[in-house]
């Protein structure tokens, strides 16, 4: 397939191939056809993005938050006018059932207008004389060039929760997303383009090992924020190091939910089998761990492999589909590893444990052993794994044995127990009586360990902080006379 110009990478405000001609096949996972071709960016690609970025800075970082504000809320309104079209490329490209991929775009909208009224709460400390004879003030500066690397799962949507914070403070932005999904921020690129000055909003597409490592190592940026596997965050985290510079590391997860035996069983199983199998579990908060008081596991896996057994499962553009296709089958090969080996290891397959082509039918993991993989390792797939507990204690440390800290979900009649467990496990995100919340244009989101370096995407303060530095000045009416 020959590269269209809906296809190109955004430069400086013009659409570009890569130099050496490289390309990149976009696959849709569901029929495994060939949907666009896009340029495979090479360093001096991202070289060009980002002396772009550096170019447009110096004028877009002296602009009015109004002004910058009146830009988002035009793309935010681009974006809904045009939800159709970005929700079918979502569909074919990422495989999401069409209701999930229109409430993506409508979510990405909303975080847009979101951050434009945060464009104009840019605060500091109030200026006062905090020394005598001076006026100090604190004064929020945008940082420079932000390079920004998003993951293939929510690929709209993660583009606009980094690009947003990212520009409303007044930084310019490289943004390089996943070689297997690029076309909605392909086009979100092209909505943006009449909106925003040239060289503010700059995409290169390409393989991470390539396009997205000559970003990170770049040292015209000045800030890379990266959601993806914990493994890329480390290497991200080391290639900085050497400029000393700035990182934003949103990682992996391996989450628990703890039943507790008070709750409504049917409704504690429709909870988990949400925070299991939505998007084909392919989401980093997923529920990875089904934590259950022993004297109801038996009903509660029942009641979960029976909502299981009834998911539809098949190509989105059909109709009535609730899961759709593992993204690749790298990934969908690595699933079926961590259900058999779990089955090997002594536990027992309630539900699923089949695949036919990328589509993995939602499975439903029993007395599973705590040395199977199925416990131990994130699984990004349609599996629930169910572990039993015989008290508050052995609850709180099987959902704390983890390397990952980023979501946990308990659910219980008694809220306030609850939320006695949750303080004693160190976690970024704790849902009682609900699993896979997610407001990131309100709430500060994100992990600890190896969930991610403690910094949030989302909420406004926990963005404009990461994307701006502080400044300390200070005012006084004459000079002063020094003894020497």
């Amino acid at each position: 397939m020959s590269l269209s110009s809906n296809d190109l990478m955004h430069v400086d405000g013009g659409r570009v191939a890569a130099t050496d001609g490289a390309t990149t096949d976009v696959v849709n996972p569901a029929t495994g056809a060939v949907i666009a071709t896009v340029p495979a960016a090479g360093a001096s690609d991202v070289d060009g993005a980002v002396a772009a970025a550096r170019r447009a800075f110096g004028t877009w970082s002296r602009t009015t938050p109004g002004q910058r504000a009146e830009m988002l809320l035009a793309l935010a309104d681009a974006v809904l006018a045009d939800i159709d079209a970005l929700a079918d490329l979502e569909l074919r490209n990422v495989g999401k059932p069409a209701a999930a991929a229109h409430g993506e775009i409508s979510s990405a909208a909303d975080r847009l207008r979101f951050f434009a009224g945060a464009a104009r709460c840019l605060e500091g400390r109030a200026a006062g004389e905090y020394l005598a004879g001076y006026t100090s003030m604190t004064r929020r500066e945008p940082i420079g060039v932000a390079g920004l690397i998003t993951p293939w799962n929510y690929p709209l949507l993660m583009a606009v929760t980094k690009l947003s914070p990212a520009l409303a403070a007044g930084n310019t932005v490289v943004l390089k997303p996943s070689e297997q999904t690029p076309l909605t921020t392909l086009r979100l690129a092209a909505l943006a383009a009449d909106i925003f000055p040239r060289g503010v909003f700059n995409v290169v597409t390409g393989d991470g090992p390539v396009a997205g490592a000559a970003l990170v190592r770049h040292p015209g940026v000045d800030i890379v924020s990266l959601t993806g596997d914990s493994a890329t965050g480390k290497d991200v985290a080391r290639a900085a190091a050497d400029l000393l510079k700035r990182v934003h590391l949103e990682l992996g997860g391996n989450s628990a939910m703890i039943i507790l035996d008070d709750v409504d069983l049917e409704k504690a199983a429709s909870v988990g089998a949400w925070g299991s199998f939505v998007h084909g579990g392919q989401i980093c908060m997923a529920t990875s761990r089904h934590i259950v008081a022993a004297n109801i596991a038996a009903d509660y896996t029942a009641a979960l492999a029976e909502h299981a057994n009834h998911l539809p499962v098949g190509d989105p553009a059909g109709d009535n589909v609730a899961i759709g296709p593992i993204i690749d089958e790298k990934q969908r090969d690595n699933i079926h590893r961590i259900v058999t080996s779990s089955v090997d290891a002594g536990a027992r397959l309630a539900a699923g444990g089949t695949y036919e082509g990328l589509f993995y039918r939602p499975t439903v993991l029993a007395d599973v052993p705590l040395t199977a993989p199925a416990y131990a390792e994130e699984i990004f797939g349609p599996v629930a794994p169910v572990v039993a507990f015989s008290s508050a204690e052995e609850a709180v440390r099987l959902a704390a044995d983890t390397e990952y800290g980023l979501s946990l979900g308990i659910l219980t009649r008694d809220v306030m127990k609850g939320l006695a467990l949750a303080d004693q496990i160190p976690i970024g995100l704790v849902h009682i009586n609900d699993q896979t919340v997610n407001d990131e244009a309100v709430i500060p989101f994100g992990g600890v360990s190896e969930s991610g370096n403690g910094a949030r995407a989302g909420g406004m303060q926990a963005n404009l902080d990461a994307y701006t530095d502080t400044q300390w000045v200070t005012m006084r009416g004459e000079l002063p006379e020094y003894p020497f």
